[in-house]
């Protein structure tokens, strides 16, 4: 009886422990209650980025903030003086064909525009050959208004150069039986090579095609005293060549989504494109099929006379000479050691990706709120954009017929003795996907197919999708590039938003690396990528600053301009506010204006000025915090060891030849 009394008692008193416990536990999470927020691709405000004050979003300075030292540079492209309008009537007339992607044909139309202007003559709107019929575009587009206003182009344009929309009837005519000479230009083609070769067939046929396909007709650095056809140049670029329409409203709603989150955002075009890669010689730095697919383009340029150069190369002593494309991977860490947090806004730029999305998994692992055109934009707004398009028949697999039970009881009395072996397995249906790109190729024949119809019409969409990409790089409070002043001398998109961002605000954060030193920064640590060194991410921030001043200018000046004006179109496109430092012009070995020898702003531009630089004095927030946010990424576990001397880094760079 006793030991029943005693069980009694224990099983009461665990009882009466077991409720005091929960009752505890209750009033530990009634007072320190947890807000379980459910995880969304681009989150509210994050905390420690920017701050907002009455709906203004306040940026942190050091890695958004404009660069003081540019913001004496506006945009000013107007003609200086002697400038001709040019007679409502020529009776000289170009066409021309344009090839190539999207840079290739922004430039392309600029220099056909400056050729015209040279020639006096009238220019018929420039065929892009990217977006023809022939490509199965839709029909409510021809080739240029596909991507472009012809209406704003032809009106900017009228007081520079007489432009018409087609060739008359008659010459129409001449053009389909081969009787107007045509010519294919080079972007290194001088304006005397115009004048003294090109005028005299003009004048004797009244017509002449040219064809472009190396993305220029004249070349970059003209004498001083034709700086009026270098400013009609940016005129064409930045304000006569708008979007359609349709481009440009989906464009500025794809910023305005990116802004309706109350934080700045960066932009980072890849340049991973399998054409560059071949040019270059950096097949290596990827794996499986794609290096092989690089070396099949690289084989075809040579073949083609477009490179002089071996097969096979080190891509890995390419990627030194800085002449392969920052790889994601890399561009996450720069921006990581910069300050970057990891919920920053990367809007990735680019209509092609060679490699594919698995190249952007390390990006997307760093930077969880990296994003894409996909990203913005629904299938359907895609899909208005392209316009209504003819559906393309798919080359699918078709079934053998079916045989009757007769025929099928026919063949087995005629099959032979018994037993017999069982038949082969049907064959297996060979899909869409297995017959299109470069897995239908690349393991059965050396040689590339010609491109198939979709293909072709990828390439056409691809025009829009940079065109939206532009749009938003420009809108940008960051830019930057993975690739740019390529060694072919070919345009690039980076270049043509850098050049562009340069001339609409100077004092935008525009970064310039030079991929030179930042491969030799990355052997530095390339054993403790993802953990450096705090004197590593000093000689990197100090760099990656440098390149958005005018150090970063006068380099590109050297590296990208001589093959690309548009790059860089500086000094002839922009002018100078007063101010009192007084800015020492910087000249090249060839005697050229590097920088600092902009004109003077007119009067009514820097009464406008001040008033604006009022304005944002009022509005101005003190920023007393550190050069750069702290984070995770950085190891500063040597941060009183000696720091590695920069100049040991690029004391070798400092001449930057351009040939290199």
């Amino acid at each position: 009886m006793a030991f029943l009394t005693k069980i009694k008692w224990v099983v009461l008193s665990v009882i009466t422990l077991s409720l005091a416990s929960i009752i505890i536990h209750l009033s530990l999470a009634k007072f320190w209650a947890v807000n379980i927020v459910q995880y969304k691709a681009l989150p509210s405000l994050p905390e420690n980025f920017v701050t907002t004050l009455g709906g203004q979003v306040i940026k942190n300075k050091k890695l958004w903030g404009s660069i003081q030292s540019l913001e004496a540079l506006q945009p000013y492209a107007n003609a200086r003086s002697n400038y001709s309008i040019p007679k409502e009537q020529s009776n000289r007339l170009i066409y021309a064909k344009v090839f190539g992607g999207f840079a290739n044909i922004r430039s392309s139309i600029c220099d056909l525009v400056a050729v015209a202007r040279l020639l006096n003559a009238t220019l018929i709107i420039p065929e892009i050959q990217e977006s023809t019929r022939s490509k199965g575009i839709s029909s409510k587009f021809n080739s240029f208004s596909y991507l472009y206003n012809v209406d704003q182009f032809i009106a900017y344009l009228k007081n520079d150069v007489n432009i018409a929309r087609t060739l008359p009837e008659g010459l129409m005519e001449r053009r389909r039986k081969n009787e107007i000479p045509s010519f294919k230009t080079s972007s290194s083609a001088s304006p005397n090579f115009y004048l003294n070769q090109i005028l005299p067939k003009l004048k004797q046929s009244k017509v002449i095609g040219l064809i472009v396909s190396n993305g220029g007709a004249l070349q970059s650095i003209l004498p001083p005293s034709m700086a009026d056809i270098q400013r009609l140049r940016c005129r064409v670029a930045f304000h006569a060549l708008e979007f359609r329409p349709e481009i440009q409203r989906l464009g500025r709603r794809m910023v305005h989504k990116l802004r309706s989150y109350g934080q700045p955002f960066l932009v980072y075009h890849l340049g991973l494109l399998r054409d560059t890669l071949a040019y270059n010689g950096c097949g290596e730095l990827f794996q499986d099929l794609h290096t092989e697919l690089i070396h099949h383009r690289r084989a075809q340029m040579i073949k083609n006379k477009i490179l002089k150069g071996e097969l096979n190369v080190d891509s890995h002593l390419q990627r030194e000479k800085g002449l392969c494309s920052l790889m994601p991977e890399e561009v996450g860490i720069l921006l990581r050691v910069m300050g970057y947090p990891a919920k920053t806004i990367i809007y990735v730029a680019g209509s092609e990706t060679f490699g594919g999305q698995r190249v952007l998994i390390p990006l997307r692992a760093m930077f969880t709120n990296t994003v894409d055109r996909t990203s913005l934009c629904s299938e359907r707004e895609l899909s208005d954009l392209v316009g209504p398009e003819t559906s393309l028949i798919p080359k699918s697999y078709r079934a053998p017929p079916a045989k009757s039970q007769k025929v099928l009881t026919d063949e087995w009395k005629r099959a032979g003795p018994r037993p017999r072996p069982l038949p082969p397995p049907p064959d297996r249906p060979i899909y869409q996907h297995e017959k299109e790109g470069w897995y239908a190729w690349i393991t059965e024949t050396p040689t590339e197919p010609d491109p198939s119809p979709l293909d072709l019409r990828m390439r056409a969409h691809r025009l829009l999708w940079d065109a939206l990409d532009y749009i938003v790089s420009l809108e940008a409070d960051a830019f930057f590039p993975g690739f740019n002043n390529d060694a072919s001398g070919w345009p690039d998109f980076s270049s043509l938003v850098m050049g562009h961002r340069l001339y609409e605000i100077a004092s935008s954060r525009t970064y310039r690396p030079d991929r030179k030193v930042i491969a030799k920064l990355f052997n530095i640590t390339r054993e403790n990528m993802y953990h450096p060194k705090h004197n590593w991410t000093i000689l990197v921030q100090e760099h990656l600053n440098r390149s958005t001043t005018e150090e970063g200018l006068i380099r590109q000046s050297l590296m990208s301009k001589p093959t690309m004006f548009l790059s860089h179109p500086l000094p002839e496109c922009s002018c100078r506010i007063a101010s009192s430092k007084v800015v020492n012009p910087v000249r090249g070995q060839d005697g050229r204006y590097l920088y600092g020898d902009e004109d003077q702003c007119p009067k009514w531009m820097q009464r406008a000025n001040m008033a604006g630089s009022v304005l944002k004095e009022g509005a101005k927030s003190e920023d007393d915090g550190p050069d750069y946010e702290s984070n995770d990424f950085v190891d500063e576990s040597d941060k009183n060891e000696g720091r590695t001397s920069q100049s040991q880094i690029w004391d070798q760079d400092e001449e930057m030849d351009p040939n290199d």
